[in-house]
């Protein structure tokens, strides 16, 4: 348990990252994650669209944590990034971001993920896969 603050579903935060950036947990169990981000000027670039890096953090959050599920909302394994890759499609015409994540496959150790960015209306604005390497407890 941590001592940051509770969010949507008594979901807690699980790190740093995720409260500078600002996404919020929504959804969590086996194999699934959903974050969501309210969009501010913070998170724009010069074209005032969002910068690929926030779209970039979000996925790899996302495919990251469809992998450490560990049968709590709050409770995960600890895994590390070894692979992303990230396709932009589209400029989103929302205000809220919504990526997803999912396991597709793996072993006791490394496994793949694929997901999705999209805006509240529906329209998907990035797609990313990733390989990812869970780490022994500490």
């Amino acid at each position: 348990m941590t001592d940051r603050p509770e969010h949507t579903g008594g979901f807690t935060s699980a790190y740093g990252f995720q409260d500078l950036i600002g996404f919020r947990k929504t959804a969590f169990r086996e194999g699934y994650v959903r974050f969501e981000l309210d969009l501010g000027p913070q998170h724009m670039n010069r074209a005032m669209v969002p910068h690929g890096g926030v779209h970039s953090g979000l996925l790899d959050a996302a495919l990251g944590a469809a992998g450490v599920y560990d049968g709590s909302p709050n409770d995960f394994r600890p895994a590390v990034t070894l692979n992303l890759n990230i396709s932009f499609l589209a400029v989103p015409k929302g205000r809220m971001l919504i990526a997803e994540g999912r396991r597709v496959g793996g072993g006791k150790t490394i496994y793949f993920s694929e997901g999705h960015v999209e805006d509240e209306t529906g329209l998907v604005v990035a797609r990313a896969s990733g390989t990812f390497r869970l780490l022994n407890r500490t």
